[in-house]
């Protein structure tokens, strides 16, 4: 995998930021080079769990880039073959929703309608507190969906919050490495 481009695309699961930071960390470590991509709200949400220009430094001192952060920004990605692998890192259940229906209007759900155009892999990280509920069904339509692959996840909290998925984050350097070859990491339920 080492001199890939990942696209790696962020979204408001703020809790889930730190992992999420530390898995682009990993594969800065191994030698990808980083694309960085935010939702609107990503980009400028500042939360219990950081403040959105700390998150902003951290993250394009880790990638070596900056951050695309708007629709006009994401769009050439496909075009001009930005990333090999984009990588959707928290991937909400408001983006899974957008995914598994075509809305682009995000920076992050334009980053993968224009990466999907030119059939490259599509990896998703979920965390969403309905993905046993009213996103279950797009994660069933993304599973079906050509070149949309997951890291593999499972309920969080099963007690206090049922509906609730999240990926197994360490998980991402071993589900990429099968994407790179168009492959689902298995088992996708852990």
């Amino acid at each position: 995998m080492k001199g890939k481009t990942v696209g790696f695309a962020m979204c408001g699961s703020f809790c889930t930021f730190s992992k999420a930071i530390e898995q682009m960390k990993k594969l800065k470590d191994m030698g990808l080079n980083v694309l960085p991509i935010m939702s609107f709200n990503a980009y400028a949400t500042d939360t219990r769990f950081g403040k959105a220009s700390d998150i902003i430094k951290s993250v394009e001192e880790i990638a070596e880039n900056k951050i695309i952060h708007t629709i006009s920004g994401a769009e050439p990605i496909g075009p001009k073959e930005m990333c090999d692998v984009l990588l959707i890192a928290p991937c909400t259940g408001n983006t899974l929703g957008k995914l598994s229906l075509g809305i682009t209007d995000t920076p992050v759900t334009m980053a993968a309608k224009s990466h999907l155009r030119i059939h490259r892999p599509v990896l998703l990280s979920i965390a969403t507190n309905d993905g046993l509920g009213a996103s279950a069904q797009n994660i069933g339509k993304l599973m079906n969906t050509k070149n949309i692959f997951f890291v593999p996840f499972s309920q969080d909290d099963p007690l206090k919050k049922p509906n609730s998925l999240v990926s197994h984050f360490e998980l991402i350097p071993d589900a990429l490495e099968k994407t790179f070859n168009k492959t689902q990491l298995q088992p996708v339920i852990k």
